[in-house]
């Protein structure tokens, strides 16, 4: 069954727009009452990134909760993985992180956490769903049970010890000069701060937020800026972030952009010859290159494939016991540490692979040569192109071009009317020929 509100990450759209206060509101009652369980006094933490719209939602997501009579702890601007841990660590029933993480400041969205600190089911989502959709007037709490709101003021400190628990207890950064691009945005406090006391020297840029500049040009999603940095200042290694902080991407003392495939290459093979990890493989979406598939095989790792949103690498690696896996995109998630992906947590575990190696990114961080891999989007306006029989056609003929080593993949977008084609082999002529027949058609049939 479709969903009205929920996307593959939360709710997402236009601020003022698609998410509006009184939207917002809705959520905050549904979710409010969705999660009320016992006689205690139910708690929600909020968090936020550095969005201008963030202040507005934030209040109307406090209307909303306290209308229900659920007390609520403001964050502030802090890393979508820190309003997770939070959620746990501070016995709260929900949490709420509001962020659209890479897009610009004129979108926002609502990423709603359990218990437990994991991201949602989509049998829970469609639950809020339904409340949203009703008349709640009657659910209201009474003037004595109204919820309080209340801001906290120390867990900028916690998230960074938690952070920093995730290395040895020996292991300093001490000799290491970092870039860390914080991309204006939710982490431009705590990352920087983190990697200080680790003992790096630290040049960050992307600190500057004033709600209208996240993304904007920096972070993870535009990483030429920490590239000319890292160049510029002879840096050993520049760490990227996006928006909400739960994605990473690494650039080597060249100055050449690493993704998530190779980090994860990176942390797999370490762990793997450490011991820590607790399945033979890892778990990565349909997006990951092939020569990630290959260079595991090599290793005797299997690469498990989900749909794409780390959500559902997060449920593949519960139901099957992984404690690594991630994106192509940045999003790594690690299970021992976290319950959804940190970009601070993997970037320190890379730290800490390359100062055991004792060598340059460059030579610790490509594990292997990406087989071309060409990904286009074509916007559609709705409707089911997908189901043009001349579209279904062009599918055909460019999966039989590409031959059994390679790969197509089609796939409407979760948060805009776009379907996103990508193709991947060992020829990369035979790789854009199916890429652009694909589009061809599909952009006829729209």
């Amino acid at each position: 069954m479709s969903r009205k509100y929920f996307g593959t990450d939360g709710i997402r759209g236009r601020a003022n727009s698609v998410i509006t206060p009184e939207l917002a509101m809705k959520v905050g009652m549904a979710a409010g009452l969705a999660f009320q369980r016992g006689e205690h006094r139910h708690r929600v933490v909020i968090g936020k990134d550095t969005r201008l719209s963030g202040y507005m939602i934030e209040n109307a997501l406090v209307a909303g909760f306290t209308a229900v009579g659920v007390d609520v702890m403001l964050l502030g601007p802090m890393p979508t993985p820190a309003v997770a841990m939070l959620t746990n660590s501070l016995r709260c029933d929900i949490g709420v992180m509001i962020s659209a993480s890479h897009n610009p400041y004129d979108d926002n969205g609502i990423k709603l956490f359990g218990p437990d600190g994991f991201k949602l089911s989509d049998e829970t989502e469609r639950s809020i769903e339904a409340l949203i959709d009703t008349d709640l007037s009657s659910r209201l709490a009474g003037s004595r049970d109204l919820g309080r709101a209340r801001r906290i003021d120390d867990v900028r400190a916690r998230y960074i010890e938690f952070a920093k628990r995730t290395l040895p207890r020996q292991l300093r950064l001490d000799g290491l000069r970092v870039v860390v691009d914080c991309a204006n945005g939710a982490a431009y406090k705590v990352a920087p701060e983190a990697l200080w006391e680790l003992g790096a020297d630290v040049i960050p840029i992307g600190v500057e937020p004033d709600g209208y500049n996240i993304n904007k040009d920096v972070g993870s999603t535009a990483p030429d800026a920490l590239s000319r940095k890292v160049r510029e200042l002879r840096a050993d290694i520049g760490i990227a972030l996006d928006g909400d902080a739960d994605r990473v991407v690494i650039v080597d003392e060249k100055g050449h952009v690493i993704d998530g495939d190779q980090l994860m290459a990176v942390v797999a093979s370490d762990w793997k010859e450490e011991g820590k990890l607790t399945q033979p493989g890892i778990v990565a979406t349909v997006m990951s290159n092939l020569g990630l598939e290959r260079y595991l095989g090599g290793l005797g790792l299997q690469l498990e494939r989900t749909a794409v949103g780390d959500r559902y690498v997060l449920e593949r690696m519960r139901a099957q016991g992984y404690n690594v896996g991630g994106e192509q995109s940045g999003h790594i998630i690690l299970s021992d540490f976290a319950t959804t992906g940190d970009g601070l947590v993997a970037a320190l575990q890379v730290l800490a692979v390359l100062k055991k190696a004792d060598r340059p990114v460059s030579e610790v961080c490509h594990r292997f040569d990406p087989l071309p891999q060409i990904l286009k989007n074509v916007r559609t306006g709705g409707g089911k192109v997908l189901d043009d029989p001349k579209v279904a056609k062009a599918i055909e003929g460019a999966r039989k071009q590409l031959g059994d080593g390679g790969r197509l993949v089609i796939r409407p977008s979760g948060t805009e009317p776009v379907i996103r084609v990508m193709a991947e082999g060992d020829d990369r002529v035979s790789v854009e020929t199916a890429v652009d027949e694909v589009i061809e058609a599909i952009t006829k049939a729209a």
